[in-house]
């Protein structure tokens, strides 16, 4: 079936499928690289927290749990700090090994898709 002089190229069950596990990694995609940017704004925010504490002089300072603040020593905060800085680096290495999985399976994915259709599909983001 010819069409404005392009091709028509019938989408088969497979190829729908194949259409829809790229959005949904297209999706996921993107939602990894929010979760990948809070990842790093945290370490970036647990580093300055360390680099205050060393500053300062005081053997009791306030930290924050939940939604209040206790008086802690500082020796104690400064323990739980390393905690969740070495927590939240596994997690953002977690992150972008998923991430790294996931450009490779739409990669693939794009490889199939634009081999069958060509110029009647578009993968890309604007």
């Amino acid at each position: 079936m010819q069409q404005g002089g392009g091709s028509e190229t019938e989408v088969t069950w497979e190829d729908q499928q194949n259409i829809n596990k790229f959005g949904r990694l297209n999706n996921r995609f993107h939602e990894l690289e929010d979760e990948i940017k809070f990842a790093k704004e945290s370490n970036e925010n647990l580093e300055d927290a360390s680099n205050e504490l060393i500053l300062t002089d005081e053997e009791v300072v306030r930290f924050q749990i939940g939604e209040v603040f206790a008086h802690v020593p500082k020796e104690e905060v400064e323990s739980r700090i390393e905690e969740m800085k070495e927590a939240t680096s596994k997690n953002l290495e977690k992150l972008e090994e998923e991430k790294e999985s996931i450009l490779a399976q739409m990669a693939e994915l794009k490889q199939i898709l634009y081999g069958k259709f060509k110029d009647s599909i578009n993968l890309e983001e604007d």
